[in-house]
């Protein structure tokens, strides 16, 4: 087996939701669950095809959105993996809704920090062993900085 490393193009720093689902019709329940999900969110997804033609099948309500998930799927190139890319709403929003497609399997990751793909490429195909999604803490949070998480939490108005 070989391990690459593919990094993620995510120029504007958005949020995307990196994930496994096991069959074609994921490409249009995803799409589905995003745009009932908020009148106000842009959205692109693609998912790669591991049988049959083996394309990469993209949807979504923002042509550059669909591209660059398109283009990042591509770079990846595991089986069955799906790639959303978010603008004008976060993955806390839709997480629970795309988990609830039948089709997918796990969610990988879901955020706006730069991400790092580990792919394992094999004789049969390559598949996502993980992801690196962050650099290591610098250390353990004092009084002020939980003050300030507590603050962003209500800011985004994820807390009352």
């Amino acid at each position: 087996m070989e391990l690459q490393t593919v990094r993620i193009e995510n120029p504007d720093e958005l949020n995307l939701i990196l994930g496994q689902s096991h069959f074609i019709k994921t490409v249009e329940d995803l799409h589905e669950v995003l745009a009932q999900s908020s009148g106000s969110l842009s959205f692109g997804l693609a998912f790669c095809e591991a049988s049959g033609p083996r394309l990469v099948r993209s949807s979504g309500n923002d042509d550059a959105l669909v591209g660059l998930a398109a283009r990042n799927a591509l770079a990846i190139g595991a089986g069955h993996s799906f790639i959303v890319f978010l603008r004008g709403g976060f993955p806390v929003s839709v997480l629970n809704a795309i988990k609830m497609v039948p089709e997918v399997c796990r969610i990988f990751c879901a955020m706006s920090n730069p991400v790092e793909v580990i792919v394992g490429e094999t004789g049969q195909g390559r598949g996502i062993l993980g992801v690196v999604d962050g650099s290591p803490p610098l250390g353990i949070e004092a009084e002020a900085d939980v003050a300030e998480r507590k603050a962003v939490l209500r800011r985004f108005g994820y807390k009352l």
